[in-house]
């Protein structure tokens, strides 16, 4: 057999890598129940029509065929080709391409199990068919909150996402500080109205492109897609131009002429965000004015995050209000939510080297084996320390007990456990400083930081 290709955009990562991506999963999932979020997931498929519902996402599904076939019904085999034709949406299956639309679908399905507000955090992977590239994948992970309600959901939820991954990162001081940018559909929606603007969804779409191809392409496009003049235009770039840390982008807003009621509101919800977070998290949140989120189901907050130092890289995690998703009927549930890209944000970690773990395994103890003869007695040992907690195994050979030291030293474990022999106590050894003490396996304890692989910044 000939030495495997990787597959590009379907990362596999190390078991250091791996070590270092569930501690972190834990350390987001225990501050998720933490805020009282309840965990959920869902399937990885959903039917084609269901996941198109989001907008301009066709060319990022991954949509499932088997490679063997059923045969045909006779029935189906009359079918005439426009039925076959109109029959394919319901039919075809694709995999999810975020958490959010499965989540809209599974609370429609359950609405009558569910109690509201219903608050739950997804950690599941995800498929995405975009160009690879650094931290860029077509499969990873991602963390999602997300709270919704029957009919109407309280703004103060939105006050609230910032301040849940706010504490998520405060959990993990290895990874570089979070900026998370806020801003309003609304604000931006009213604001192109009060330009006299029609199609205000373009308008959204091109300026969500302001960073990737910078101002003159997108005024460009914006006279060219969104059909506005060369001042309309102008304006909509000034608007984006807004940023501030505090209530002050209120009156920049102001300053630019434009009313309409729609702006007001969104203004004013934009504002409590803001406040809140400054209160409760200073220098978290800022309000960034170019914020647009290009899914076309957000209707109002929208948050994009930033790593200090990675800011070239944009975000790595997002989300915002959505009123119609999950809609059936006469029933609407409105949610917000926000997602932390875990394999985007580690990727980008891992490819700068800034992450390290203190072993590449999760043995604190290797047990040393003087010969096959005695691997029951430490078979025996080695139990006795799992018993406690103690992540333990025994020595693969009993070679000469320099080779076995060696063997947990390249791997990073702390300690070597001798058994006595005819008699004789055991023997733990600290591989590091070379200080050697008798031990007892139904007593001893190594000190808290080895008990478990240190993740640190590097």
């Amino acid at each position: 057999m000939s030495r495997p290709t990787p597959i590009s955009g379907f990362p596999e990562w190390l078991p250091p890598q791996r070590m270092i991506e569930q501690y972190v999963i834990e350390k987001v999932r225990a501050t998720f129940e933490l805020y009282g979020f309840a965990p959920l997931e869902t399937r990885s498929v959903e039917p084609l029509d269901q996941l198109l519902r989001k907008g301009e996402t066709s060319k990022e599904v991954y949509v499932l065929r088997r490679l063997q076939e059923e045969e045909r019904r006779p029935q189906e085999e009359e079918r005439r080709p426009q039925e076959d034709e109109n029959a394919k949406s319901d039919d075809v299956l694709g995999l999810h391409f975020d958490l959010t639309v499965p989540f809209a679908r599974f609370v429609l399905e359950n609405s009558g199990k569910l109690q509201f507000p219903f608050r739950r955090y997804q950690i599941q992977k995800v498929w995405r068919g975009e160009r690879p590239q650094e931290g860029r994948y077509r499969e990873f992970v991602q963390a999602d909150i997300d709270v919704v309600d029957r009919d109407n959901l309280p703004f103060h939820y939105d006050t609230e996402m910032p301040l849940v991954i706010g504490d998520a990162f405060a959990a993990l001081p290895m990874i570089p500080p979070a900026r998370i940018q806020v801003n309003n559909r609304k604000l931006c929606e009213g604001f192109y109205r009060g330009l006299g603007i029609e199609d205000t969804d373009q308008v959204l779409r091109t300026i969500d492109k302001l960073d990737k191809i910078g101002p003159e392409k997108v005024a460009a496009l914006l006279i060219e897609t969104a059909g506005t003049t060369d001042a309309q235009a102008a304006a909509c770039l000034r608007l984006a131009s807004i940023s501030a840390e505090d209530g002050s982008f209120v009156d920049a807003v102001r300053s630019l002429g434009v009313d309409d009621p729609l702006l007001d509101e969104g203004l004013a919800e934009l504002l409590r965000v803001v406040e809140t977070a400054a209160e409760h998290a200073p220098g978290l949140v800022a309000a960034e004015l170019k914020i647009a989120r290009g899914l076309d189901y957000y209707t109002g907050t929208v948050y994009e995050t930033q790593l200090r130092g990675y800011e070239r890289f944009g975000s790595i995690c997002s989300g915002g209000r959505y009123d119609n998703l999950a809609t059936a009927g006469n029933e609407r549930f409105p949610g917000v939510g926000i997602s932390i890209g875990l394999s985007r944000m580690l990727g980008l970690l891992f490819g700068q080297g800034a992450l390290g773990v203190s072993r590449s395994v999760p043995t604190c103890v290797v047990v040393a084996l003087p010969a096959e003869e005695q691997r029951a007695q430490c078979d025996r040992i080695a139990a006795a320390l799992r018993r406690r907690g103690i992540a333990t195994e025994v020595a693969p050979s009993a070679a000469k007990f320099g080779k076995q030291i060696r063997f947990a030293e390249r791997r990073g474990v702390p300690y070597v456990w001798f058994p006595g022999l005819d008699g004789a106590a055991d023997e733990v050894k600290d591989i590091r400083s070379g200080d050697q003490i008798e031990a007892d396996a139904a007593s001893w304890e190594p000190p808290p930081g080895d008990r478990q692989p240190v993740v640190s910044a590097t």
